[in-house]
């Protein structure tokens, strides 16, 4: 899968299921301060990787995880090790 579908499917789930404006959707954008989500968000944001990609994430996948381009990346590297 391309990276730029990957980037926005991620943005349009964000918008439309996390309520995140589209002007704080930037690469640099911290998942927890920026962007508001708490750890709900967490694992509503894991279910819907799961149904728009069909990769699993578990906790560990979320240590080095704090920017949105942190995140982009990990679900590109799931993709791609499932491929």
């Amino acid at each position: 899968m391309d990276k730029n579908v990957i980037v926005e499917k991620i943005n349009d789930f964000l918008i439309d299921e996390f309520e995140v404006e589209q002007e704080d959707i930037a690469p640099e954008a911290n998942l927890k301060e920026t962007l508001e989500l708490d750890s709900l968000d967490f694992v509503d944001l894991v279910v819907a990787v799961e149904s728009n990609f069909g990769v699993k994430l578990v906790g560990e996948d979320f240590v080095n995880v704090s920017t949105l381009q942190d995140f982009y990346d990990l679900i590109e590297n799931k993709i791609s090790q499932t491929a």
